[in-house]
């Protein structure tokens, strides 16, 4: 069987969706140092020079970009985590640093779009539900439905 988003180790079925990010927390907080530095620096030169106005204004804006790159950086991992193995499916949502799992039985989860075509695919079983998907393109998702279905049909 060949899967475009899982991976298949043993008896089991992985589907790993994370957040498409460009930089990681800790070249994050790097950056961040670094950008302190050269400010704090060049309004430190300015206070001397007389223009004192600089380096508050230079601490302003490192904390307004303290605070974007802290938000940015708390998502920075959100990921889904779903799972086949031994007749179970989990799916883990990772959120800002909180993870909620929730696990069905095999032969009674429902795979469906939650709303249309490109919304985001509830799982759903056992009386249970939760939706998967937010980090793959909504023209992907049916794909994405479609291979988890498959899945769980031959495994």
């Amino acid at each position: 069987m060949d899967f475009r988003f899982a991976t298949v180790q043993d008896q089991s079925i992985q589907w790993f969706l994370r957040r498409n990010c460009a930089i990681s927390p800790a070249q994050l907080a790097w950056f961040y140092l670094s950008l302190c530095i050269v400010s704090l620096g060049i309004g430190t030169v300015f206070w001397f020079q007389g223009a004192v106005m600089v380096l508050p204004f230079a601490w302003l804006e490192l904390v307004a970009v303290g605070a974007g790159f802290l938000l940015y950086a708390r998502h920075a991992t959100d990921g889904e985590r779903i799972v086949l193995r031994d007749g179970h499916l989990l799916v883990e949502l990772e959120t800002a640093g909180k993870l909620e799992r929730t696990e069905f039985r095999q032969e009674w989860v429902r795979i469906e779009p939650k709303r249309g075509e490109r919304s985001l695919i509830e799982v759903s079983g056992q009386g249970r539900s939760i939706n998967v998907g937010r980090f793959v393109r909504p023209e992907l998702r049916p794909m994405l439905a479609k291979e988890i279905r498959m899945a769980l049909r031959t495994l």
